[in-house]
């Protein structure tokens, strides 16, 4: 690397300027179909999510959403990322899930619509990764150790 002599703020300006790494372009990415795709994880579970144009209809390994989701809880985290981005009603989602609890499923499912979301619409990334979409949330059960009941949990002591 050549060294160079700078005099002035404005030469600063210039190598900073020169240096300086654009911010990545996000485009849209979409199969033969028309659709865009993404993985979901949350704790064990794993979700394949397509987003499509259309008029909101939810599939979750061939049922319902209703139907697998029963709790309201679950359906209302699964609906977050559209809420956020404005976009109810406007996609049909068809998913497939697997592994894991119907919390972590949920999870899962959020995440892998978020991912998609940005997959066909680009600009909707600021949004869903200011709320936090788009991390893959890492926490997993921890597992259990040698000489304890669970993975911290000890035994109960008795002095007899």
């Amino acid at each position: 690397m050549a060294e160079t002599t700078l005099s002035s703020l404005a030469d600063l300006n210039q190598a900073a300027a020169a240096v300086a790494p654009e911010a990545p372009v996000h485009v849209q990415k979409l199969d033969k179909y028309g659709r865009a795709y993404a993985t979901g994880k949350r704790k064990n579970a794993i979700a394949r999510v397509w987003i499509k144009p259309g008029t909101g209809k939810v599939t979750v390994n061939g049922r319902d959403l209703t139907v697998y989701f029963a709790r309201p809880v679950l359906r209302m985290i699964i609906q977050q990322p559209l809420t956020v981005a404005k976009r109810t009603g406007q996609y049909d989602l068809v998913v497939t899930v697997a592994g894991g609890g119907l919390s972590g499923q949920a999870g899962a499912v959020r995440h892998g619509l978020a991912k998609a979301l940005t997959h066909y619409e680009p600009e909707l990334r600021s949004a869903l990764k200011r709320e936090g979409f788009l991390t893959r949330d890492s926490r997993v059960v921890e597992r259990k150790k040698y000489g304890k009941r669970k993975a911290r949990r000890s035994f109960q002591f008795s002095k007899r």
